[in-house]
């Protein structure tokens, strides 16, 4: 691995840790940059008819400023950061990105994108504390602009919780015992189950906890997969698993919609996207789900995880960076441009103000029975614990599933598997050169 870049990482690496301004001269943008006459931007992109989203720009305020975007429609996940990387090491990625929270480091470590901090910087007051600080790295940097989020919360069907007597947990010890009465009460029953093919879930849920995977310590990484709090959901989850208090099986599959659709598993930890899924995986329970906040470690506290969720960032092969920042700060926070976002797109917005207007006025179809889902929706949303991510989540991610897979089949220890995890994650940042603290 090239020097320069190594000495980028770890320059962002203790920004992130010490709340340094290191990356503010790090970045690749012109702040002489003028603009002179029309110009035309690319986006990247996966998001469901953003196509219609960027219309409204080119008709409106793009029009006026002369600065016309064109979508190229991606696919998400690992492949576009790859497609990105690749890009850019020709000096040809495009304009705009959209880019998951957790790939920023990555893409920043790369010299991909550009710091436009000083175009979007007044746009911080639209977003919490713990969003827009997943796309400054913890420094005076901005590496993007926030798109959408996925706060955790707790889904459970209201009918059956009444008919079996059961409680909504506010607390996790409290969900461990309701899923021990409901398999008292009907031993046919799952509270829910403990998906392996869900890395995200599984690290919003550590982040909930107050893990940090990925500091720093001097100028190396520290990986904290297994620290305390990690190991606390590991263990919590792997003794529901060995109890036979939960099931073990993965979700996204026909066997896990059928669980759902007929009141075979009567609750989900999921995120604020959920009324979507349910609405496929289980459409003969419409109206009988109402959502509350995630269970908490200690009674009283008011803190949840993210699973899911990405940003608008600008690239430093872009000519036109100023430009670009103008239309990543427009998508996000204007009130049209989000309204359409969550029309075409079926996006949750990070911009605070968007979430209880529009399309969040009204509750969504599938949970008409409770009027104030959006509300409470935007009142958890507040309370997202900052992250802590590293150039490898990728590597970590592919660990988690392979490990956590045959502990959740076997009944094994689960603090096994996170060990495995942690060592493929150390293993992987010393084979870039990443030079790595013990």
């Amino acid at each position: 691995m090239p020097n320069t870049k190594q000495w980028r990482l770890v320059a962002t690496a203790v920004a992130v840790t010490l709340g340094a301004t290191t990356l503010a001269a790090c970045g690749s943008d012109d702040d002489s940059e003028t603009q002179s006459g029309p110009v035309s931007l690319t986006y990247w992109t996966w998001t469901p008819g953003m196509d219609k989203v960027v219309g409204l720009w080119n008709k409106g305020p793009g029009k006026e400023q002369q600065i016309t975007v064109t979508v190229k429609k991606q696919a998400s996940g690992d492949t576009l950061v790859t497609k990105i990387l690749t890009a850019h090491k020709a000096k040809k990625a495009p304009d705009l990105v959209q880019a998951e929270y957790q790939a920023l480091p990555t893409l920043v470590s790369n010299d991909a994108l550009a710091d436009i901090s000083g175009e979007v910087g007044d746009a911080e007051k639209d977003f919490a504390e713990g969003v827009w600080q997943q796309t400054t790295l913890g420094t005076d940097a901005v590496y993007a602009v926030p798109q959408d989020i996925g706060p955790m919360m707790f889904y459970y069907r209201e009918d059956l919780f009444k008919q079996y007597g059961l409680k909504v947990p506010t607390t996790w010890a409290e969900f461990a015992q309701t899923a021990r009465d409901l398999k008292k009460k009907a031993p046919d029953k799952d509270l829910t189950t403990f998906s392996a093919n869900d890395s995200g879930l599984f690290a919003g849920l550590a982040q909930q906890a107050g893990a940090k995977w990925w500091t720093t310590s001097g100028e190396k990484w520290k990986v904290g997969i297994d620290d305390a709090a990690t190991q606390k959901v590991a263990t919590f989850w792997g003794d529901l698993v060995k109890e036979d208090a939960i099931d073990n099986q993965p979700m996204y599959t026909p066997t896990w919609n059928k669980a759902l659709n007929t009141g075979k598993q009567i609750a989900w930890v999921s995120a604020v996207w959920a009324p979507g899924t349910l609405t496929t995986a289980a459409p003969d329970t419409k109206g009988k789900w109402a959502m509350a906040p995630l269970p908490q470690w200690s009674a009283g506290e008011d803190v949840t995880g993210s699973w899911g969720g990405s940003s608008t960032a600008v690239t430093t092969d872009s000519s036109h960076k100023s430009a670009a920042a103008k239309f990543a700060a427009w998508l996000n926070t204007d009130r049209a441009a989000l309204a359409a976002l969550a029309k075409e797109g079926g996006i949750y917005p990070a911009a605070t103000g968007a979430q209880l207007s529009g399309a969040f006025v009204k509750s969504p179809d599938f949970f008409s029975n409770q009027a104030d889902f959006y509300p409470k929706a935007a009142e958890i949303a507040k309370t997202t614990a900052p992250s802590a991510w590293g150039p490898n989540v990728n590597v970590a991610y592919t660990s988690f599933k392979d490990a956590f897979a045959a502990a959740a089949k076997n009944k094994s220890d689960f603090g096994a598997a996170l060990k495995t995890m942690q060592d493929a994650t150390v293993a992987d940042l010393k084979k870039q050169g990443f030079g790595v603290a013990e």
